[in-house]
């Protein structure tokens, strides 16, 4: 309800119709209470931010006719407030919300995943934000808003817009080997929204648990329970996932990593990743490939997505969160034809579609190449950074054997025996406040934690930062009791 003295083209009007309901008890209020209740009342919806500075209340007279009260209950209300400082009122021009008070409004929480603040951090995962190529992705911003046709700002395609697809299924055939019909590539927000959409649709076909490696992200496992579908820890050997094991647990879907496994750096080999695609078609199971940094390899060319061997059997998902920056939320998804409607669909029900503009503006980025110049841009501070991170753990840590560097944005770091057992050690980084993960939190087997394996970011740090938080590390295991 809105006061009749308040027009909704006023400014304020919204606020005074939002604190209306605060004057209702008190015209209802005993007769003698009646103006304490009304003061109170407007007292309060000034302080808790109800009414806003620079409000205009209703006049007096119609205030008063609108709460069934007498005029003079309601200019004693105004006076008594504009003495305290909570009104102003301008002779003529009526009477308005204070500037004086500061309403304690409530406090919006960011549950947003920060980085620790450590005095170092090397945490794996997270790229260097600082890289997000503003001046560029501003300049396509304004290009795609002068461009983009009015009829595009309706509802979507849900598997994107053809455009953004087109320019997809390029970059991924030419950079990554993949097969890649636009009419297959589906724009997802990000590779979290992938694994979700394939768990829906395979726990409606039926399926309650798939393989993951051991180790491997724990994300997986959560985004597949909310789907209703379990997980299945699969051990790895040096080559990639062991078949063996594969095969005996009896899934029909598996989820990999294997153009850099996470976290342990494989990339897995010619002969696993036939063996992998035998089993699929033995099975007439499903491969979930999950290329999150296929691109950034540093001493030898990027090894080949596995969907490129058999896309019938291979769903390939990737994303710009390690290129460009997680916030985003644009990846892609690219499935077997047997799925493809399924797919589809429930990403229909899910979101409508992922928004346009931002769609455009990614395929405008990837079509003029702004892309490929932003993946080049990362690779060479990236292969910068683990070069300095590997000379500082060989400095500071002799004997250490260093692994996974080949590719992605983090190392294992497996140290002398001296420097166990892990517990001891990892204790030593808490109190030096130092930010470092075990790869033991990353799988579910039975682990010995006398030896120390490390799994070390290095993508988010600067290699002044890389060296001097090595050298903490070192210090703080000696001055340790």
């Amino acid at each position: 309800m809105t006061s009749s003295g308040t027009n909704p083209d006023t400014p304020g009007a919204a606020e005074w119709a939002a604190a209306w309901e605060l004057l209702l008890p008190a015209a209802s209020a005993p007769a003698r209470a009646r103006g304490r209740s009304l003061q109170a009342a407007l007292r309060e919806a000034v302080r808790s931010g109800r009414l806003a500075s620079g409000t205009r209340l209703p006049s007096s007279r119609e205030l008063a006719s609108d709460l069934g009260v007498s005029r003079g209950l309601v200019t004693e209300a105004y006076e008594q407030l504009t003495a305290e400082g909570y009104l102003r009122s301008d002779r003529g021009a009526g009477t308005w919300v204070g500037g004086a008070v500061r309403a304690a409004l409530p406090r919006a929480r960011d549950l947003a995943p920060r980085s620790p603040g450590a005095r170092a951090d090397f945490l794996p995962g997270t790229p260097d934000l600082s890289l997000f190529p503003r001046a560029a992705w501003s300049a396509a911003q304004r290009g795609v808003l002068a461009e983009l046709p009015h009829h595009t700002l309706g509802y979507p395609d849900p598997r994107g817009l053809p455009r953004l697809r087109t320019a997809l299924a390029e970059l991924l055939a030419r950079r990554r080997g993949v097969v890649a019909d636009p009419e297959r590539v589906m724009v997802v927000s990000g590779v979290a929204q992938a694994m979700t959409l394939l768990g829906f649709v395979l726990h409606a076909r039926g399926v309650r648990t798939v393989g993951v490696e051991d180790p491997a992200s724990p994300e997986h496992g959560t985004l597949y329970a909310s789907a209703g579908i379990g997980t299945v820890p699969l051990p790895l050997d040096d080559e990639g996932l062991a078949t063996g094991p594969l095969r005996a647990s009896g899934v029909r879907a598996v989820v990999t990593t294997p153009a850099h496994q996470f976290p342990s750096g494989i990339a897995y080999s010619a002969r696993r990743r036939t063996e992998l695609l035998d089993w699929a078609r033995d099975m007439d199971g499903l491969v979930v490939e999950d290329d999150y940094d296929g691109d950034f390899r540093y001493d030898r060319a990027p090894v080949g997505a596995l969907q490129g061997l058999d896309p019938e059997h291979v769903a390939y998902t990737g994303s710009v969160s390690k290129s460009l920056a997680p916030g985003l939320r644009l990846g892609w998804l690219l499935v077997p034809a047997a799925l493809a409607e399924e797919v589809v669909e429930r990403k229909r029900t899910m979101d409508l579609g992922n928004p346009v503009v931002d769609q455009a503006l990614l395929a405008r980025f990837v079509e003029r190449g702004d892309y490929d110049r932003q993946l080049r841009r990362c690779q060479r501070a990236y292969k910068e950074r683990r070069d300095t991170l590997v000379a500082a753990l060989e400095d500071h840590f002799p004997g250490a054997r260093i692994s996974g560097i080949a590719a992605g944005l983090h190392v294992i770091a497996t140290l002398p025996d001296r420097y166990g057992p892990q517990d001891r050690f990892l204790d030593s980084m808490t109190t030096a406040d130092i930010a470092v993960r075990p790869l033991t939190d990353y799988t579910r087997a039975p682990t010995k934690d006398d030896v120390v394996r490390l799994v070390l970011g290095y993508a988010h740090v600067s290699p002044t930062r890389i060296r001097e938080g090595v050298h903490l590390m070192a210090t703080a295991v000696k001055s340790a009791p």
